[in-house]
């Protein structure tokens, strides 16, 4: 009889255990959409002055937070390049607890698919956003509202299944 608890709880354990590893963490919905971007106000990497969140009013556009020591953002870079060069897409980068001697080096090797680049050096907009880690990615309307938002990197198959249509069919 006193085996039966600890087993009960050890089988209640394995379960719960069984459950989680059937979750995908790149689905977990953000409590952020549909609402406005949270407040920030960061420089610009290799820049003057600081950009809030006004930069993302009037226009849709993408915010990918990557940084230079991220192997999966390297892996998503040939997209973003091809949407900023291809499709007109507008990017925001917002760079992730990085060195900038080291992302704008990252840039020089890989290329540049960013309209401007945020730098959030200690990673306190990327905790006000949600952030996990990088790369993710938030798709923003033109009223300054988040749409959609990808956890890792951002492949065709998300572009053109959950955030293209979302970019193209005017709620951005």
């Amino acid at each position: 009889m006193r085996f039966l608890i600890p087993l009960a709880l050890a089988l209640g354990l394995v379960a719960l255990l069984g459950v989680g590893l059937t979750l995908k963490p790149g689905e977990v919905p953000s409590p952020l959409i549909g609402k406005p971007v949270p407040a920030f106000a960061l420089p610009v990497l290799g820049g003057d002055g600081l950009q809030d969140q006004r930069l993302l009013q009037g226009r849709p556009r993408l915010v990918n937070f990557w940084a230079s020591w991220c192997t999966p953002c390297l892996e998503e870079h040939p997209l973003l390049l091809r949407l900023a060069r291809e499709q007109g897409v507008e990017i925001i980068g917002i760079n992730y607890k990085d060195e900038p001697a080291a992302a704008q080096a990252w840039l020089s090797r890989h290329g540049n698919p960013f309209q401007l680049i945020l730098a959030d050096r200690l990673g306190s907009a990327g905790l006000d956003w949600g952030v996990y880690g990088v790369p993710e990615t938030f798709l923003i309307g033109a009223d300054g509202r988040i749409l959609a938002k990808h956890i890792g990197p951002l492949n065709e198959a998300a572009w053109r299944e959950r955030l293209a249509p979302l970019w193209a069919g005017g709620g951005a």
